[in-house]
């Protein structure tokens, strides 16, 4: 099950990827595997000298028992110190976002993949929109050609 963050190609233009696992409870992790996540307006941010998932809404798992829980609690990702100096170094010459592209299972592990990038401004979203309304156009007129 592969859950994806479909604003983030809007709002921002990816730089560079990587991925990450997650400490969650066992509810949480049954929660993803039903594909019950909402990664909009989610970042990863660091915090004491390690990597957080902010903001990314996990529903409570329908059979789990347990009377408190929060949906969008900050999750802490599990990387390398090295990797982790790395991005943070990155964020903070080029002025880069780090957020969430997708959550996903790898051998029973659950894993997000995320991203550096730079976010775009109103009228590069404009742009984007019209090279692709451009490009299915002329799809459209080639097929009609053959």
């Amino acid at each position: 099950m592969k859950i994806l963050n479909k604003k983030a190609s809007h709002n921002y233009e990816v730089i560079e990827s990587m991925e990450a696992g997650v400490v969650l409870t066992g509810a949480e992790v049954k929660s993803i595997k039903s594909g019950r996540a909402n990664m909009t307006d989610s970042f990863a941010k660091i915090i004491n000298g390690e990597l957080y998932l902010v903001n990314v809404e996990i529903p409570k798992y329908k059979y789990d028992g347990s009377s408190f829980y929060d949906p969008r609690r900050s999750r802490k990702l599990l990387v390398n110190k090295k990797q982790l100096v790395t991005l943070a170094s990155k964020m903070k010459a080029k002025n880069l976002v780090m957020f969430p592209l997708s959550i996903y299972d790898t051998h029973g592990k659950i894993k997000v993949e995320i991203a550096l990038g730079r976010g775009m401004k109103r009228h590069e979203k404009k742009d984007k929109e019209k090279e692709r309304t451009l490009d299915r156009e002329l799809l459209r007129e080639s097929r009609e050609v053959l």
